[in-house]
């Protein structure tokens, strides 16, 4: 039984699939499977050491990016992902998979093209409220739509659907307990704010806590994810704003968090300042409020839709980035952190929202797809 995973361009996309793939090995051990061999076929491998874990094999397709606004590289990338289809095509056809797990992104088209030409059944997933281009398209022939949000339903045929919620890693789902706070070398006794902006960073979010430091490091301590290209700007700025501070060690940066330190990261915080993509459900599983700032110009503005649900739900408030300042985020954390009763209304709403199966669940779809095409 072959099992192809494909999709990528971002840690969203990827890391869901090696979630997937960690429910599968546990089903495939519980339920005694035999000769399971998983796959994932992008541009890149993104994490081959979380490849490596979930013994899945790598194999390389071209892919290029679509953008929405005009570039040269639109040009480079359409002739990356003609011969990417060509390439995928061959590369499918010789692997012939029982089932393909796509999470969509640009890496995933040419694999997608080709599944569709060879009739491969394929399960996608959805994280936001409106799917991706790859993923509407691809949704027209998939077998199984699986979806995070209730109003992605509304751009698949209904009979596909099912709301799973968002497919997360053991490792990473459940905030660690034991000292996060002595991890980074913080005080136990004082409020942590936890800032991340995903993989790539968010400046308009850097800049505002970089102008916020001398005042937010009077009452709390701040873990700051600031992106690996936007983190020696910051570490800079906030050197020289906090140069002769004597709280400057409540501050600490890092260009990325690693797994460890992302499970750290949201046992640490008492409330977190983040965009509102999949990294949402990671804060939602940890069960901390949080102040969400949409990214202006997502596609398809899934980022405020994917923000304002998860506010109606409680776990966070949203503040738009054309309205950010830094004395509106001040305001936001202080409304938070000193009503106790407020701040455990939405801890326990972020927690309702999370679900934790939902990995397992598209693990048994893809499963019992592909011994059934087996036979």
């Amino acid at each position: 039984m072959k099992i192809l995973f494909t999709g990528g361009g971002t840690g969203g996309h990827f890391y869901p699939l090696i979630a997937i793939a960690e429910a599968m090995n546990k089903l495939v051990d519980e339920e005694k499977i035999v000769n399971l061999k998983m796959y994932y076929m992008a541009d890149r491998p993104y994490d081959t050491d979380a490849l490596k874990s979930q013994y899945i094999t790598f194999i390389r397709v071209s892919a290029g990016k679509l953008r929405v606004y005009p570039s040269v590289q639109n040009l480079i990338d359409a002739i990356k992902t003609f011969f990417g289809i060509f390439g995928a095509l061959r590369k499918v056809f010789v692997l012939y998979p029982d089932v393909i797990v796509s999470k969509g992104g640009y890496p995933a088209f040419p694999v997608l093209f080709a599944a569709r030409l060879l009739r491969i059944p394929v399960i996608i997933h959805e994280s936001d409220t409106a799917p991706g281009r790859v993923n509407k398209w691809s949704g027209k022939f998939a077998v199984r739509v699986a979806i995070a949000f209730p109003e992605a339903a509304a751009y698949f045929d209904e009979s596909k659907v099912s709301l799973v919620g968002y497919p997360m890693r053991r490792s990473t789902a459940m905030a660690a307990t034991e000292d996060p706070v002595k991890f980074f070398e913080l005080d136990p006794s004082m409020p942590v704010i936890g800032v991340i902006g995903g993989s790539q960073g968010a400046k308009a979010i850097n800049d505002a806590i970089v102008a916020l430091l001398p005042e937010l490091l009077q009452k709390y301590q701040i873990i700051h994810q600031t992106g690996p290209a936007l983190y020696e700007t910051v570490l800079e700025d906030s050197r020289i704003v906090l140069e002769n501070n004597i709280h400057r060690t409540r501050y600490k940066v890092y260009p990325f968090l690693n797994e460890l330190q992302m499970k750290m990261f949201g046992g640490a915080s008492t409330i977190v300042i983040s965009r509102s993509g999949s990294g949402l459900f990671d804060i939602a599983a940890w069960g901390k409020p949080s102040i969400l700032i949409p990214y202006p110009i997502a596609h398809d503005d899934h980022q405020r839709k994917n923000a304002y649900h998860y506010a109606r739900a409680g776990g966070c408030v949203v503040v738009e980035e054309s309205n950010m300042n830094p004395s509106v985020i001040l305001h936001e954390i202080e409304t938070i952190l000193e009503n106790k009763d407020r701040y455990d209304t939405m801890a326990h709403h972020a927690k309702d929202f999370f679900k934790p199966d939902a990995a397992r669940k598209i693990a048994i779809e893809a499963l019992t797809i592909a011994l059934s095409h087996e036979k």
